[in-house]
């Protein structure tokens, strides 16, 4: 999700980059032939006999059956048919799109709030007033809750238990802030200066929760006596790993050695791993920094290249921190080079290099600190997740840029996997982070896909006109600049993805892109293509929206099942979209049971349900932002389609590789959210029965000049009344102990 703009894209109009025409073979064939040949197989011997029947006649059988011997030839034992598992079927009735300040779910579901903006995580800090006026935020719940993950802890608290279902460790990100609830009388600027004070809570009410949360008569509630609570914030400081680690890029006055940094910030989604530890992903992070005008005089051409690449030009204004004070603290949100020594040593024109990676933190050892991994590439991370681990094999990560027009990445480790690593905490992550290859996806026309590395041995990157490479750790810190030079495709908006834990495939959330268009434009605005092939009109009240308005959801396939595989097939499991669009847009076919937009956060639990979150503004008029549940299939279950696409007079038509339409059976809307919020961040205990969910930023739109008058906020949830809205957790259960969902 984008924390500056979250109901539309970002602000800037990122460059250009490369696309893929790729003339890959079709699977399509190898698909088919697979599907028979399992038909065959799935009719065992009765199946055979019927295909010989076919081929030789019954005279045929009886001859072979016969040399003039009398004895009758014995009927062989009939193979007992395994009785079938039932498909898995919803326990819900799907809830009606709303527009109410509430928290909607299905009858028979309930919900408690366990952990909201501004609650304090230990017992030493004062109960939450909610009027502006708090402080204490390295003590206090931060804000926009986002991704989390579920940590369990056996019965006494002492240790890692994944089976625990009554005790355990929610690890959260706090991605930004409602500056207008979070101040007294919103945030203020005085001759062009921040408060420092405003800035602290601000600085803060960023990064991560650790706590723990224990059950107790059948309910859930924070801990906070527990020695595991604690938060990581934007001040933080915390390692550098990986090929990044001590090199010019991230050199600063503050860390003249290169390996260490300050803070984690915009943390968006999250993933685990194997060995149990947390990964949290840093995505809009360039947005928080200044520099000035007549910058670019005084930088290199690669690093005039990068800061525009990544979204820092010259001029850019920041978010005001730098202007709160002149310690470092406040300093170093303005990267203009102000020093004179060759490396940065002597001002923090390096600074941004050290955000928009990957950071794994350990949430059972608050003392093993926290790494930045940077081998997993710098953008603007979404997740991170791994394919199931195989002993013996490289362990495999996930990952999308959330921008327009940005890639989706894989990263491939050098070390095999070792269950024993598998409670080894950071020093697993040592071994299988900090040394493997990045790849990133290039989609063929056809269905097909390519892992292109993003090594100084490819000879596009080694040789690239944009931006001289001269090391892994110049691909690691510039990935995007790298993955341009590789020809990789440009995607709507890479958020959240998912691995399905029943068949390996990856799903990825493309949540839309306004610069898709059907004739051809100036600037960074392009064509549809097979793996984006929508650009169409949406209207929303006297306004008219135009590109992928309402984005999609694309599925891989990882080629022999293997996750390490350079190469993949590929369809759209789902179009997003309006019921009442026309069936040029509305290409699932989706009803007011399961319609949505801008799909967001995605989540497989291990039982195979997959939970889709929207992020959305296309639709808000006539819902909130929703939460469904889906039974999906596989990679190759549809086929080749058409999408006509049309704005204006114009019209393109793109042939695409689609997944079969979902039905109220296999999609249905579980909750909606209350006004102006965010749906995100999902997390579930391992029966099942309790699933955890992040309400973010409800009533965000309302405006500053209106906190003298409560009636006039967007949304007063969850406390209800006239309060501020906050952010917060919840736990959803069902009212009967039941499993969710299905």
């Amino acid at each position: 999700m984008s924390a500056h703009d979250r109901h539309g894209e970002q602000p800037i109009e990122l460059e250009e980059i490369g696309t893929n025409d790729s003339g890959n073979p079709s699977f399509d064939s190898v698909l088919n032939a697979r599907l028979s040949r399992r038909g065959i197989l799935r009719g065992g011997m009765g199946g055979a006999s019927a295909l010989l029947l076919g081929s030789f006649g019954a005279a045929g059988l009886a001859a072979c059956g016969s040399d003039g011997d009398s004895t009758p030839t014995p009927t062989p034992t009939p193979t007992p048919t395994p009785t079938p598992v039932p498909a898995p079927k919803f326990n819900f009735n799907a809830v009606a799109k709303n527009v109410n300040d509430a928290l909607t779910l299905p009858d028979g579901y309930s919900y408690q709030v366990i952990y909201a903006a501004g609650d304090p995580i230990n017992n030493a800090t004062a109960a939450y007033k909610n009027d502006g006026t708090d402080v204490g935020f390295d003590f206090r719940a931060g804000d926009h809750h986002d991704g989390m993950n579920w940590f369990g802890l056996n019965a006494a608290g002492t240790a890692r238990d994944a089976a625990s279902t009554d005790r355990g460790l929610l690890a959260m990100n706090h991605e930004n802030i409602t500056a207008v609830f979070l101040h007294a009388n919103g945030p203020t600027t005085v001759a062009g200066l921040r408060p420092q004070a405003e800035v602290d809570k601000e600085i803060a009410a960023h990064g991560v929760s650790v706590i723990e949360i224990r059950k107790t008569d059948g309910k859930f509630a924070l801990n906070r006596s527990s020695n595991y609570n604690r938060r990581y914030t934007a001040q933080t400081p915390l390692a550098l790993s990986g090929p990044v680690k001590g090199s010019a890029h991230v050199k600063t006055a503050y860390a003249t050695g290169g390996d260490f940094a300050r803070g984690t910030l915009n943390n968006c989604a999250t993933g685990d791993t194997p060995w149990g530890t947390f990964l949290t992903c840093e995505e809009n992070w360039a947005f928080y920094f200044a520099r000035a005008t007549g910058d670019d005089a005084v930088r290199s051409a690669n690093e005039v290249a990068a800061l525009k690449r990544y979204g820092i030009a010259e001029g850019a204004k920041g978010n005001g921190w730098h202007t709160a004070g002149n310690t470092d603290a406040y300093t170093r949100w303005n990267i203009a080079k102000l020093g004179t020594s060759p490396e940065g040593t002597d001002d923090f024109r390096n600074e941004a290099n050290t955000f928009g990676y990957v950071v794994e933190i350990d949430p059972y050892n608050a003392g093993a600190g926290a790494k930045k991994r940077t081998h997993l590439g710098r953008f603007a991370h979404e997740c991170a997740v791994y394919a199931k681990p195989v002993a013996g094999k490289p362990v495999v990560f996930y990952m999308g840029d959330d921008s327009r027009n940005e890639y989706i990445y894989k990263y491939v480790s050098k070390a095999v996997w070792d269950a024993a690593d598998a409670d080894k905490g950071m020093a697993a992550g040592d071994k299988y982070l900090d040394e493997g290859t990045l790849y990133v996806a290039k989609f063929g026309a056809d269905g097909s896909g390519q892992w292109i590395p993003l090594t100084m041995a490819n000879a596009a990157i080694a040789g690239y006109a944009g931006y001289t490479f001269a090391s892994l750790a110049d691909i690691c810190v510039n990935t995007r600049l790298a993955a341009d030079a590789a020809g990789a495709t440009k995607m709507d908006r890479p958020e959240w993805c998912s691995v399905n834990p029943k068949n390996g495939e990856v799903y990825f959330t493309l949540t839309n892109n306004s610069n898709r268009v059907v004739a051809g434009a100036s600037g960074s605005k392009l064509l549809p293509d097979a793996a984006n092939p929508r650009a169409y009109e949406d209207v929303k009240g006297a306004a008219t929206q135009t590109g992928n308005v309402n984005g999609h959801i694309i599925r891989t396939a990882e080629d022999g099942a293997d996750p390490a595989s350079l190469t993949f097939k590929w369809d759209i499991y789902l179009f997003a979209a309006q019921s009442d669009a026309d069936a040029a847009v509305n290409l699932s076919s989706l009803t007011a049971e399961n319609d949505m937009s801008s799909p967001d956060g995605i989540w497989f639990g291990q039982n195979g349900l997959l939970w889709i979150q929207t992020d959305d503004g296309a639709y808000t008029d006539v819902t909130n932002c929703m939460m469904l549940a889906a039974l999906p299939g596989q990679v190759g279950d549809g086929g080749s389609a058409n999408v006509m696409n049309k704005i204006g007079a114009n019209t393109l038509e793109v042939t695409t590789r689609k997944g079969k339409n979902p039905s109220a059976d296999s999609l249905r809307r579980f909750l909606v959210g209350p006004k102006g919020c965010e749906i995100t961040g999902i997390a579930q205990t391992p029966d099942f029965k309790t699933l955890f969910v992040n309400i973010q930023h409800p009533g965000e739109n309302t405006k500053a000049a209106d906190l003298g008058d409560p009636s006039k906020y967007e949304s007063h949830w969850p406390q209800g009344g006239t309060a501020r809205p906050r952010s917060a957790t919840v736990v959803i259960t069902r009212t009967d102990g039941g499993t969710i969902g299905i």
